[in-house]
């Protein structure tokens, strides 16, 4: 039974209308980037306080703290971000929320990734070390213009780090972005390691984010591959239909359904059952 959740902050920036269209689309949990236009990570402890008694009326539980971790330069501040990534933990545990998404640092324009690679993976064990005394798990996401943007070094930093705090999260419109073919390119390579899905699908010519199963991000080949494989995991709509940008998107309460409905009549069509 896979389990679906969504970045309810593309619905709305007020909590209670994300959790109201959250609940009435049958979803029993969501991923929580941010409410009132402030980060999850940002937000106080009254404000964290109203976010649990506003999930727990509308039914809804956190499957990931979809945090701003590992975005930021790799020359920046570690020991600050060290301390952000511990305030990033004890908000998942607030929240009880399984998993913290993460990234795998910016670099600085013209820089070459691979001659980063030290740097980026002492910088990842570092992370990890703070989730594992957290007891949470890290989801890194391959995101354009991190370490981690491409197949084969997605899989140095998770093989690299070594630890069972730290696994992969799979965003296809991504890959596409980068010019990486997901599915073809990269499932056989990442599955062992993939515990986390995000649904967004892009073009492949224009980059241009849509709905799942109409762009080249390889959707359902990938569903029919997790589905053979026994995945049971969790599904984030992050649909980026409206507007996308390096920290979130948006996409209200029209275009987030349309997402929604796009994935679930895949699911439909692919006979895999969800919740």
């Amino acid at each position: 039974m896979w389990t679906l959740s969504g970045f309810a902050d593309e619905i709305s920036p007020d909590l209670e209308t994300q959790c109201s269209l959250a609940a009435e689309l049958g979803l029993k949990y969501i991923e929580f980037r941010s409410a009132w236009d402030t980060n999850v990570l940002d937000l106080d402890d009254d404000q964290l306080a109203r976010v649990r008694d506003v999930l727990g009326r509308h039914g809804l539980q956190v499957s990931s703290i979809g945090s701003p971790i590992g975005k930021v330069f790799l020359d920046d501040d570690a020991e600050a971000h060290l301390a952000r990534m511990r305030h990033a933990a004890d908000v998942a545990r607030l929240l009880e929320a399984p998993y913290v998404r993460i990234f795998s640092f910016f670099m600085r324009p013209g820089t070459d990734p691979d001659t980063c690679r030290d740097e980026v993976l002492d910088r990842m064990a570092a992370l990890a070390k703070v989730a594992a005394d957290a007891g949470v798990v890290l989801l890194h996401e391959n995101e354009k213009g991190i370490y981690g943007d491409v197949p084969r070094r997605c899989l140095d930093i998770v093989e690299s780090v070594g630890s069972p705090h730290l696994a992969l999260a799979w965003d296809a419109a991504n890959f596409v972005q980068v010019g990486v073919r997901p599915f073809t390119d990269g499932y056989a390579m990442l599955r062992p390691h993939l515990e986390y899905v995000q649904i967004k699908d892009a073009i492949a010519g224009t980059g241009q984010v849509v709905p799942a199963g109409h762009g080249d991000g390889e959707t359902v080949e990938t569903v029919r591959a997790l589905r053979d494989d026994g995945f049971d995991g969790f599904f984030s709509l992050e649909p980026h239909l409206g507007t996308g940008h390096s920290f979130g998107g948006f996409s209200g309460p029209e275009l987030f359904t349309k997402a929604w409905r796009a994935f679930t009549d895949i699911l439909d069509a692919e006979g895999v059952p969800y919740r």
